[in-house]
């Protein structure tokens, strides 16, 4: 299963699912990442935290935690 922490800079993906629970998927959700929404990776931060991504043509940066719960294609 692919996610979103493990795409690399310069990549662009489209969000598959999003996992994870109420409040937390809504709040995704609110930020304009939906399912087939295409996202383009612009920077990761050394540790991995944040991920700064491009997204209906604004920039987003999103905690690792996350990111993992966006499953890509």
């Amino acid at each position: 299963m692919a996610t979103l922490n493990n795409a690399r800079i310069g990549q662009t993906v489209y969000v598959k699912k999003i996992e994870g629970n109420g409040s937390v998927k809504r709040r995704i959700m609110d930020m304009g990442i939906t399912k087939g929404t295409c996202i383009y990776i612009r920077k990761v931060a050394p540790l991995g935290d944040p991920v700064e991504i491009t997204v209906r043509g604004y920039e987003l940066s999103l905690r690792k935690s996350d990111a993992e719960l966006i499953q890509i294609m």
